[in-house]
């Protein structure tokens, strides 16, 4: 026999299995090769995607001339090798090492039904009883997520390959000697209380179900699997959902571009959330004698405030109110009385049709999302310099990478399987990875250097790396003079710029600005990642242009491992934004100042000639402002929660409640649709079918798992319904259910194929083609164009082709301590936690592990306060204060103060500072002055 589907360019290497001739590829292991020649060898400790240690033996083969069988899974063939897998001595082998193992498992098939032990036991033969069995292990049920069952662990060590190799945690090890030997957490830790993660990558890859999820789902087959995406962070891991009478019972990371099969805690154990007894299942009406109160938003017995209603009650409520909204006024555009909130967390098809219907209904470009308040400075900095605010390499490119800049950013935490690939890259390929955050957070002890500059002194410290490389002659002359402009005026704003000058501002060292400066201009290839902690500053967009400058002046850009890649927070903010979802931009980040953009969506709209105003709308801050002064009066949010996101949530809350007409449209009864005139009940992500683009522009399917309870209905249905009542003759035919066919001709594919007429970066990928691939990177011009993972190549698209280079000065942030506020507060996400927590808060799993609001404090800050772990702070910042118990940890600077932003019983936003980027319009969240003090309160110390 020979193989016809060895690996392309490949020299074969010919052998003989089993009587027969073969070919293996280079590298290719016997196992493999055997594999796909069709001959099942039983094996347990190898798993693709893992290295194989060849230490169960169940997989051994003979090998003709050789005394001792080989293990197959770590094996090479070479040329003229006659092996055997099925002849006595190694069937023999083979079943004895099973029934080893089985003498120790009890019914393996219990704890997961298609168990490999179980498996392979049967095709061998083999049977349990034929040695004695070793004491049994204790059960370990401490930890929300995951049983440990070692009765059932045969030592295979994938579970130690995957968290060490695969995640690179570092929690699973082998302990102990000889017939005491196994599997342990940390020190032989309960799973509960060590350091583990819960990514679940070592549930993923154990065969027999020694390591299984708590709820038991392994233990039976589930009636369906659909493949899908996360629904998460920006990363956009795809998965499949086991989904049995209509609920998802667990999860699995499947082989997708961004994560090859990994997952973290939320994508793996955070999705019940679909399933909570707190969804919204009929749409609700006000009462009338239920006024609005902006002081009281948490959650509380949905029947205080309103009333239950049917869809076209409800619809006929959102539509009059909007209509009599702009029947108040004859202002449009920026002055009209409505505006809208969109989400990041739905489809890129809700998206478009959202930001159509607010610019067609209202006539106003008064539209924007979350974008606002996570990279809007980044995108106003990459638009000016480069002409695009896309990323411009994959965030896998690290693997190519000889040094990572990784700066305002917490990827263990907030992009956890892209951390996976940073700590792959350093491990394996010896990337220096330069951390540059005020906290030494997780990622530091993988770091050749940790920058922990002072809070809000970014530009100072970026300015001396840039000073740095261009004074001492490391910059790329021919890339500068082929590919950019303005390097004079740059090199002139950067002279007293020097690291000895910025050291004293950013607190790092002349020497080491020097050092990391040469190390970056010096790589092959260099990468500069970031996040929020770079873009929400009143000076984000200059920390963007300082990011963006250094990039262009070596010339690392436009080749794998190079480039500028902003971490996008949420699961779909790079497809909202793609969709039009921006004041100022139609879909593609087309100008709406631009006469031919307009004409063209006018054009596809079926609208009359100039129906599209020129004017930029208002943005989120300026909405929220505008709504407090009373000049929005009417405002439609999907799936956002300004009452949480929004800095300074009190004004933003009493803006909220003073809206003649607020229609939410949300799977919750969030803190803002607490303050709606209308809510109607949405579908969740694993109940719909549609587009999402990820961090990496990579756009993929989410498919339609489970029904939506009760009468929920999904968000484009919402829309379009919504669209009719309003005037508009939209007529996609979106199913109601979420549901998509894959004929483009109506619903969801029909919307799909109009946003993809108003978009030259996916013109060439049809619903059709999506349906079939699943996952395919913009630009794509064409049907047969693979896609560009890496773009600008060979120059920029700017009028003149080349990127703009802009210096940036030192400003200090617009609030800074003072005697009575004398600590800074940064804000941001949890590991477990994601956004204002309205979908992992009512996750059993995850709402267990992180289960209330804490404030982090280095114990000698805690101590100068006389606050103790556990104890209760009361934060106090100009514009609120909470109070919540303490949490001590050693990574956060002295006189700093980091808060989560998911809990409502503790909302960072009361504190945090409005003031505005010039630029981007985005808000200064990562830094604000605040009191910390213990809380004069009854309440005993809480578990953190």
């Amino acid at each position: 026999m020979k193989t016809n589907d060895l690996p392309d360019h490949a020299t074969p290497i010919a052998f003989t299995l089993n009587g027969r001739a073969v070919e293996a590829a280079p590298g290719e292991t016997l196992l493999t090769a055997a594999r796909r020649a069709g001959v099942a060898v039983p094996h347990l400790c190898h798993k693709d995607g893992l290295r194989s240690p060849g230490n169960c033996r169940a997989c051994v083969v003979e090998i003709e001339g050789e005394r001792v069988l080989a293990p197959s899974c770590c094996r090479a063939p070479t040329p003229g090798m006659v092996v055997t897998t099925d002849s006595p001595r190694a069937a023999a082998a083979q079943k004895t090492v099973l029934e080893l193992l089985l003498s120790d498992a009890p019914d393996t098939a219990a704890l997961k039904h298609d168990s490999e032990l179980a498996h392979w036991a049967e095709q061998a033969g083999a049977r349990a009883g034929r040695f004695p069995a070793r004491a049994a292990a204790v059960q370990d049920l401490s930890h929300p997520a995951m049983s440990v069952n070692l009765d059932a662990c045969i030592q295979c060590t994938r579970c130690i390959r995957a968290c060490r190799e695969t995640q690179g945690n570092d929690v699973l090890g082998l302990a102990f000697r000889g017939g005491h030997a196994q599997i342990v957490f940390d020190q032989n830790d309960p799973m509960g209380e060590s350091t583990c993660v819960a990514c679940g990558e070592c549930v993923q890859v154990c065969p027999t179900g020694a390591i299984a999820p708590a709820n038991g789902a392994y233990a039976r087959a589930s009636d369906k699997q659909v493949d899908s995406v996360c629904p998460f962070c920006g990363v956009g891991c795809q998965l499949t959902y086991h989904v049995t009478d209509e609920k998802i019972e667990h999860v699995e990371g499947i082989n997708g571009p961004a994560n090859e099969g990994r997952l973290c805690v939320k994508g793996r154990f955070g999705f019940d959330y679909a399933h909570s007894p707190e969804r919204l299942t009929r749409p609700l009406i006000r009462r009338a004698d239920a006024p609005k109160d902006p002081h009281a938003v948490m959650l509380r017995d949905w029947r205080e405030l309103f009333r239950e209603a049917s869809w076209d009650e409800a619809l006929d409520a959102a539509a009059n109110g909007f209509k009599q909204a702009m029947a108040s006024t004859t202002a449009r555009g920026r002055q009209g009385p409505v505006a809208g909130f969109g989400s990041a967390k739905g489809t890129n098809e809700e998206a478009y049709l959202f930001q159509k219907l607010i610019r067609t209904a209202f006539a106003t470009h008064n539209v924007d999302h979350c974008t606002r308040l996570c990279h809007a400075s980044s995108v106003a900095a990459l638009m000016e310099g480069l002409g695009s605010a896309v990323v411009t390499n994959p965030l896998r490119d690290v693997q190519h990478a000889d040094f990572v800049l990784l700066i305002g950013a917490n990827p263990a935490q907030n992009h956890p399987v892209g951390a996976t690939w940073i700590k792959n890259a350093v491990k394996n390929n010896g990337m220096k990875l330069v951390l540059a955050d005020p906290r030494s957070t997780e990622l530091a002890r993988h770091s050749w250097k940790h920058l922990g500059f002072k809070s809000g002194t970014d530009v100072a410290l970026l300015n001396a790396l840039l000073h740095t490389i261009v004074f001492e002659g490391l910059t790329d002359p021919a890339y500068i003079e082929a590919h950019t402009l303005d390097f004079a005026q740059l090199k002139a704003h950067l002279a007293d710029f020097s690291p000895e000058a910025m050291a004293p501002v950013c607190g790092i060292d002349a020497p080491t600005l020097r050092e990391v400066a040469r190390a970056y201009a010096t790589a092959k290839n260099a990468m500069i990642l970031w996040g929020m902690g770079i873009s929400q500053h009143t000076h984000g967009t200059d920390n963007a242009r300082c990011l963006i400058a250094l990039s262009l002046i070596t010339g690392q850009i436009g080749r794998p491992g190079t480039g500028l890649h902003p971490l996008r927070g949420q699961n779909n903010v790079q497809g909202a934004s793609d969709a039009g979802l921006i004041p100022m931009v139609l879909p593609d980040y087309q100008k709406v100042s631009d006469v031919h953009a307009r004409e063209k969506a006018e054009q596809l709209w079926h609208l009359p000639s100039g129906t599209l105003g020129s004017e930029a709308g208002l943005t989120v801050v300026e909405i929220i402002d505008a709504a407090h002064r009373r000049e929005i009066r009417a405002m439609l949010i999907q799936g956002e929660n300004p009452a949480m996101s929004d800095p300074d949530a009190t004004h933003a809350r009493e803006a909220l409640a003073g809206l003649d007409h607020l229609v939410v449209q949300d799977i919750f009864l969030t803190e803002t649709a607490s303050l709606a005139d209308v809510v109607l009940p949405a579908t969740a992500w694993p109940e719909k079918t549609g587009s999402v683009t990820n961090t990496d522009r990579c756009v993929q399917l989410g498919r339609k798992a489970v029904r939506a309870p009760g009468e929920a209905m999904a968000d484009a249905w919402i829309t379009e319904q919504l669209a009719r009542r309003l005037g508009l003759d939209w007529t996609y035919g979106v199913a109601a259910d979420g549901s998509a066919a894959a004929d483009a001709r109506g619903g969801i594919g029909a919307v799909f194929e109009e946003m993809r007429a108003m978009m030259p970066s996916i013109a060439g990928l049809s619903w059709a083609r999506l349906q079939r691939e699943g996952a395919v990177t913009y630009p794509v011009a064409s049907e047969d164009d693979p896609g560009q993972p890496v773009v600008f190549t060979d120059g920029f698209p700017t009028a003149s082709g080349r990127a703009s280079l802009v210096g940036a000065s030192v400003t200090p942030p617009a609030e800074v301590p003072d005697a009575a506020f004398p600590m800074v507060l940064i804000t941001g996400r949890q590991l477990e936690h994601w956004h204002t927590g309205s979908m992992t808060r009512r996750s059993e799993v995850l709402d267990a592990l992180e289960p209330g609001p804490v404030v982090s404090l280095h114990s000698t800050t805690a101590r100068r306060l006389g606050l103790k772990a556990g104890a209760v702070a009361q934060v106090r910042s100009r514009r609120g204060e909470v109070a919540l118990p303490v949490r001590l940890d050693d990574a956060m600077p002295l006189d700093t103060a980091f808060i989560p932003f998911a809990y409502a019983e503790a909302a960072a936003n009361l504190l945090t500072n409005p003031a505005l980027d010039p630029v981007g319009k985005i808000a200064e969240l990562k830094y604000c002055a605040v009191d910390v003090r213990p809380a004069v309160t009854t309440q005993e110390s809480v578990r953190v």
